[in-house]
This record gives C-alpha cells, structure tokens and sequence, in this order.
C-alpha cells in the first residue's frame, strides 16, 4: 500500500508541482488548501486529470488547529508549505504573518506529535539575510529583516524545538529563490516577463540584490529527497543552485530569450526599505548533496524558456500593470 502523505499548501506554486510530483512517484495524496467560497483548488486545479484523480483535496486554514489535526490524521508524513510568503505584503500585515506561519507551523507540529507523523517544513533563505558571507551554509546567522523572515525564523525554531523537546522526526528545508510555471507576479521573474510581454516596459525595484535561483521542479525534488533520507532528520538543510544572478542580469536574460531590449525603470512605490533589503543570497549546498542523492538539474537558461512560455500561455493571469504585494 502506498505511503499516505499530507501536503500543506498544496494549492500554491511549489506546493502543487510536489504534488504532482508525489503522485507519480506513487504516493498516496492528501492536499490541504486554503477554503475559499470560489471552491478553487488553486493550481491544482492545472494539474493533469490523471494526476489529481490520486489526490485527496482538503478545504481549510492552517490558523485551524483541528482542521490541521484532522488533515494530518493517518499521514505517515507531512510537508509543511502554507504560509504567507509576501514580503512587501508583510510590512502591511504582520500579524496575518505571524497568525499563518507561525500559529499554522505550531498547529502542524502539535498535530504530527499526536499522529506520529515525520515532518518536513519548509523555510526561506530570507531567513538569513544579506549574506555575512557568500556561500551561505546552514551555519550562517539568521537576522529578521522582515515581519516575513522574523516569521519564518521563529517557524523553524519551533520545529527545531519540537525535535529536541520530543523527539519529533522533523527536518527543516530551506530553498533559496525558486521561479518556474506557475509562480505569480508577486515573483520578480513573472514580473519581468508579464510586463515585458504586456506593456513593452519595465517597471521594478531595486536592481542589485543577488539571488540563487532554483527551478521550481528541482525544488520539489529536494523537498521528496528530504523525505526519504532518515539522515535529514534533525538538520536544516539548503537549496540552491550556488550561484547568484543580480536582478539586472535576470532582465537581461529575458531579454535575450524574448528578443527584445528591456530597460528597467526603478519605481520608487516597490523599493523595499533600506534595512529590510536582502542584498546577496547565494547558497552552500553541500548538506544537502552529503545527506541525499539531491542534484539542481535544470539549468537558468532552460528554467527561465520554460517560464516564459508557461506565463505567455497564460498571460491573462498576470496584471502587469498593478504591483503585486
């Protein structure tokens, strides 16, 4: 019989590619996706018929203790990834962040200890900050430079602190910038694109910060790695890439691949503030290459076609004229 595996999240951008990908790896499914009155499955609902004729969908809110005890009940493992990920969105909210990511991350947790199940909860490299020192390994001290990362640090705290408190088989995977199908424009990347495709302008913040950018199906595949290496139990663990592209590079790689010069102008309205900005994210992946058979697979260049032509397909998705929060 397959193993029986909850997804939290599962409606989002990474969430839904894990799923798919649990499915065809044979998984049995449980999706749990936050109730809206719309009955959406969020991109779910992108996924192929035979695909998600193997997942169970459960409708709720992870602020819901006993909607999440309910779901994790007779899961052998849980991968933990709703939250509110935002960062601008952060400053205006913070206590929908804390309320979600935290409380949510608490509820889980509390729910995997009565159930007995393993956890695999995913974190941010924006936990981090502007990197002290490049390659950031798992070492590196974690600064809150956002209501966002102050919240995802205490999320992973907590999960630290159930595994040494209780015993709790519990990992914490932190992926570094992942972009692919199915991100929104909330991303700088479909941001990119969806104006370049729409207005034939640019309009985005500051241009210098360097990220790692990860494909978003070789995330998924890190987060099942994960999973099945009992030597991940315990650790935090990177991925990325290794290497850091500026905001100014990744536009001129679109650029190249839409044939077209794109000129970016900075707009004051999406420039974070000063002390929030993280400069520099490029990461140390060598945990996580030890512990597992994990490798990146897909390349920049590939990942960011792949992108362009999943956001032309669907461009009617991305108002590229309003900023996204």
């Amino acid at each position: 019989m397959a193993s029986k595996v909850l997804v939290t999240g599962a409606g989002g951008f990474i969430g839904s590619h894990l799923t798919e990908l649990l499915v065809r790896e044979g998984y049995g499914v449980r999706a749990f996706v936050r109730y809206n009155s719309q009955d959406s499955w969020h991109h779910l609902d992108r996924l192929p018929k035979e695909v998600l004729a193997g997942v169970e969908v459960i409708s709720g809110d992870v602020t819901d203790a006993f909607a999440v005890d309910k779901a994790v009940a007779g899961c052998e493992t849980v991968f933990h990834l709703a939250a509110l990920i935002g960062i601008p969105y952060s400053y205006l909210a913070p206590a929908s962040y804390v309320a979600t990511n935290v409380s949510g991350t608490l509820h889980v947790l509390e729910a995997c200890r009565r159930h007995g199940a393993k956890l695999v909860h995913t974190s941010t490299s924006e936990t981090y900050g502007t990197a002290q020192y490049v390659p950031i390994d798992e070492k590196h001290p974690l600064v809150g430079q956002s209501p966002y990362s102050a919240t995802k640090i205490a999320a992973d705290k907590l999960v630290e602190s159930y595994h040494l408190s209780f015993g709790l088989p519990a990992c914490i995977v932190r992926p570094f910038n992942t972009y692919g199908p199915r991100q929104s424009a909330r991303a700088v990347i479909p941001t990119i694109i969806s104006q370049a495709l729409t207005l034939g302008t640019l309009s985005l913040g500051n241009l210098d910060p360097v990220r790692d950018l990860t494909f978003v199906t070789d995330t998924a595949r890190g987060f099942l790695a994960a999973a099945r290496s009992d030597r991940v139990i315990g650790r935090t663990v990177n991925l990325g890439v290794g290497e850091g592209l500026s905001i100014r590079q990744i536009v001129e790689k679109i650029g190249a691949i839409l044939g077209m010069r794109l000129v970016p102008r900075q707009d004051p309205v999406r420039v974070r503030p000063p002390g929030s900005e993280v400069e520099r994210l490029i990461s140390d992946n060598r945990l996580m290459r030890s512990l597992t058979d994990w490798r990146p697979q897909v390349d920049i260049d590939s990942g960011l076609r792949q992108t362009v032509e999943f956001i032309r397909e669907n461009l009617s998705a991305y108002r590229a004229d309003r900023y996204v929060v």
